[in-house]
C-alpha cells in the first residue's frame, strides 16, 4: 500500500517558486529535495534521505513566504504556490551561526584529522565563509574509544546529527546508538558509553560511512604493515 501511495505522489505535480523562479516537481518532496532536484544547493549536515530527516542541525534553513520563522527545508513539504528563498542575508546569517556554534564546541584538529578535506562540517564551514568563530564553547573531553578490531569513536568530534543512530536502527536494525544525557551534555553513544566491543555491534561500518565528521572512523593498521614490510625476518 505504501509503495502504491508513493507512486501516486510521484505522478502528481506541484509548482513552487524557489529564489524567484518557478519549478514543477513531484508532490510529496521536501523543499530540500525539490531544490536539489533543480540544482539549487542547500547545505545540510544531519540529513540522510529516507533515513535521517529530523531537522536538528538547522543548517538547511530557508525563508518561506508567510512563515514568521526560518524553516528546516529537509522536513518542510512542498505545496502548490509555495514561495521559498534559499540564500537571503537572513538565511546565510542563521546558517553561519548554527555552524559556528557547532565549531565552538568542536575539537578542531583538522590538519591531523582522518577526515581532513573530506569532512562535511569542514566543507560547509568553508562554503559559508566562516573564518572567525565568535563563540567559546566548553570543549569538554568526552574520551576516545577504540577497544575493538574495526571502529574508532572520538566523541569530541560528534555534532549530535544522529545519522549513525538512524542508519544503525533503520537499516542494520542493531540499535547500538542512542542519545545520552540532555541539553549541552547530550552525546550519541551506546548505552553507558560502552565501547562497541562490549555491545551488540556487528562492525558493519555503516555508521562510519554515515558520519559527517571524524567522530567515527575505521581503524588503520598502516604503521603495523610498514613495520612488517621492513622486518627482514618476515621476508
Amino acid at each position: 500500500i505504501r509503495e502504491t501511495e508513493e507512486l501516486q505522489l510521484k505522478d502528481e505535480k506541484v509548482t513552487l517558486t524557489i529564489d524567484g523562479r518557478d519549478y514543477t516537481v513531484p508532490k510529496g518532496l521536501t523543499v530540500l529535495e525539490a531544490a536539489r532536484m533543480v540544482d539549487i544547493e542547500i547545505p545540510s549536515l544531519c540529513y540522510l534521505k529516507d533515513i535521517n530527516e529530523v531537522g536538528v542541525c538547522r543548517v538547511c534553513v530557508v525563508e518561506v513566504e508567510g512563515a514568521r520563522n526560518l524553516q528546516a527545508s529537509c522536513v518542510y513539504p512542498v505545496r502548490e504556490g509555495l514561495k521559498v528563498r534559499t540564500n537571503t542575508e537572513r538565511v546565510r546569517r542563521a546558517r553561519k551561526t548554527a555552524v559556528s556554534l557547532l565549531l565552538s564546541n568542536h575539537h578542531r584538529e583538522c590538519t591531523t584529522c582522518i577526515r581532513n578535506l573530506n569532512c562535511e562540517l569542514q566543507n560547509v564551514a568553508d562554503n559559508l565563509g566562516i573564518r572567525n568563530i565568535p563563540f567559546t564553547g566548553e570543549m569538554p573531553n568526552y574520551g576516545y574509544h577504540d577497544n575493538n578490531p574495526a571502529i574508532q569513536r572520538d566523541y569530541n568530534k560528534c555534532i549530535n546529527c544522529r545519522r549513525c543512530m538512524a542508519i544503525c536502527n533503520k537499516i542494520q536494525e542493531c540499535y547500538v546508538y542512542s542519545p545520552l544525557n540532555r541539553g549541552l551534555d547530550t552525546v550519541i553513544a551506546p548505552g553507558f558509553k560502552k565501547d562497541l566491543s562490549e555491545i551488540s555491534c556487528i562492525m558493519c561500518g555503516q555508521c562510519v560511512i554515515a558520519c559527517p565528521t571524524g567522530s567515527l572512523s575505521e581503524k588503520e593498521h598502516i604503521n603495523e604493515v610498514w613495520e612488517a614490510i621492513s622486518d627482514p625476518e618476515l621476508v
